[in-house]
């Protein structure tokens, strides 16, 4: 007997001068970028979230506190993994994933196939199966005025 299950994950950070930004393992030249405990990378975060969602087991900051010290500055591709091993203990295939990152600028578009080919990797998944989508909120509200940056996950997972 197969069980399908769906998860959906968010996360936003507020952009700041001097900061690195990172999305989807990827960093990308920008004079702004996002801050947070870890390396802020909004898209994996979303991506984490949904997987753990999906498998009953609560969400990223349950499992890597913005207060643990031993998370300050982490690689988030570090997070991803460990989640990925989380839900593979539980018994669970992911079939695949889709997000969308909102972003005024720069650009997310051009970074989206070394997006998928990190996060394929992590997940032990295809590119196929790794649908990474760029949108703006055209200059409306605090993610349109590039003061942040959100990123939407869901997945599918399945267990055998």
């Amino acid at each position: 007997m197969t069980s399908l299950r769906i998860g959906y994950g968010i996360d936003v950070h507020r952009l700041g001068e001097g900061y690195r930004l990172v999305i989807g393992g990827v960093e990308i030249p920008s004079q702004f970028g996002a801050i947070g405990h870890s390396d802020a990378d909004v898209l994996l975060h979303a991506i984490c979230d949904a997987l753990l969602g999906a498998a009953n087991l609560r969400d990223i900051g349950f499992h890597f506190s913005d207060t643990d010290p031993q998370f300050k500055g982490i690689d988030s591709t570090v997070l991803l993994e460990r989640v990925v091993e989380l839900i593979t203990n539980k018994g669970f295939l992911i079939v695949n994933i889709d997000c969308t990152v909102i972003l005024e600028k720069p650009k997310v578009n051009p970074h989206v196939p070394a997006m998928q080919q990190i996060i394929a990797r992590i997940l032990n998944v295809s590119k196929e199966e790794v649908s990474i989508k760029a949108s703006t909120h055209e200059t409306v509200d605090s993610f349109g005025e590039g003061r942040a940056i959100k990123a939407y996950a869901s997945c599918l997972l399945e267990k055998k």
